[in-house]
């Protein structure tokens, strides 16, 4: 028992590290959404759009700053050729419109107006050999004299310098300054229906002054000389001087006279060129041109159209007078603009308050002389 050794003690356990927080565990990070790229393809359609206006409204710019350097009026709107009837010809029949009013106010921002729409037709047409003949489609009680008697012209200049025959096509109403625009052509076809004649002017003015002594308004006008308020609205009666009436009454005779003499030379210059095939006026003519209205049957009948018919009527007439047996009737448009796309979308919104009467009123303005129907006054 002696001989045994000491028992050997057991090592101590292992010292374990203080226990720290548990380790911190992040999230799977998120991948960001993808962006689709519908907006930048959109971002780039409008950018091309608006490069090509800009361009385009450039060259207008350019070419009408050149065209009225030389001409000193506005720049035509460029027109394109489109065939609303094609009837498989190597001829062709131009057809131009002649709706409304007749007016020299601009009908659109360039400043052009009915008498440069016009004018760039007949030009166009008298460019293209392939044009044979022109039809005046009217469909106006009138309007302006100065507008009404550029337009006469401008179709009178064509068939003289062209000798393309230009047959008017009379709808609804062909009166007064519709009539005047009419008479040049070389044929004139209207429905037994139509409204026409009212070949006379007139001016119109606005007197106010008893308004204004009813609400103790009294004008002060300081003039130069005695004639130089004609017309003015706030005269007495007692004001307007016996010279004043004359003078007016003068001019509007003169006009009157002249209105005459287009019908007389139109209807002239289309027996000479028609051979006797149309109608003569009557003898009796000028106590019809008095101012009353006329229908188409009875204009027939005094020789102030040539035939009565459609549309269709004046299409076969015209290719008789240009020698041909079939032609495509094509016009001249506008075309379609991008300026005009930009412009919709940057007007303001009209605070305006329209009432459609289901006709167009003519806008009249005081001193101003017309070839226009009394249908549409009253």
């Amino acid at each position: 028992m002696d001989n045994e050794s000491p028992p050997v003690p057991k090592p101590p356990p292992p010292l374990l590290p203080p226990a720290g927080p548990p380790p911190l565990v992040l999230p799977p990070r998120s991948r960001p959404a993808r962006r689709g790229f519908g907006w930048m393809i959109v971002a780039l359609v409008l950018a091309v759009l608006l490069v090509i206006s800009a361009l385009y409204n450039f060259r207008q710019f350019a070419s009408g700053f050149a065209v009225r350097g030389k001409m000193n009026r506005p720049l035509h709107h460029r027109l394109e050729e489109v065939t609303v009837e094609h009837n498989y010809s190597e001829h062709k029949i131009a057809v131009v419109d002649v709706s409304g009013i007749i007016t020299s106010e601009p009908w659109d921002r360039t400043g052009n107006n009915l008498v440069d729409l016009i004018s760039e037709q007949l030009r166009m047409a008298g460019k293209d050999s392939d044009v044979k003949a022109v039809i005046l489609k009217v469909d106006s009680p009138g309007g302006e004299v100065m507008a009404s008697d550029d337009i006469a012209r401008a179709i009178s200049e064509f068939q003289n310098e062209h000798n393309k025959p230009v047959v008017a096509s009379m709808g609804g109403l062909a009166a007064s300054g519709g009539y005047y625009i009419a008479v040049p052509c070389q044929w004139i076809v209207a429905n037994e229906l139509t409204i026409t004649g009212s070949i006379g002017v007139i001016m119109h003015s606005f007197n106010y002054r008893g308004l204004l002594d009813k609400v103790g308004v009294r004008p002060e006008v300081f003039k130069s000389g005695k004639f130089k308020d004609m017309l003015r609205g706030s005269k007495g009666p007692e004001e307007v001087l016996p010279e004043e009436r004359k003078m007016i009454q003068a001019l509007i005779d003169e006009t009157f006279t002249k209105f005459k003499k287009v019908v007389a030379d139109g209807r002239r210059f289309a027996n000479k060129n028609n051979k006797d095939m149309g109608r003569d006026l009557a003898d009796n003519w000028e106590e019809y041109a008095d101012g009353r209205i006329l229908s188409g049957k009875q204009a027939f009948e005094y020789g102030f159209v040539d035939e009565l018919g459609d549309f269709d009527i004046a299409v076969k007439r015209a290719q008789t007078l240009a020698g041909i047996l079939d032609a495509n009737l094509i016009q001249y448009q506008q075309p379609f603009n991008l300026g005009n796309l930009f412009r919709f979308f940057g007007e303001s919104e009209s605070r305006a308050v329209t009432i459609d009467l289901g006709m167009q009123l003519p806008k009249l303005q005081v001193g101003r002389l017309y070839f226009l129907s009394p249908t549409v006054l009253y």
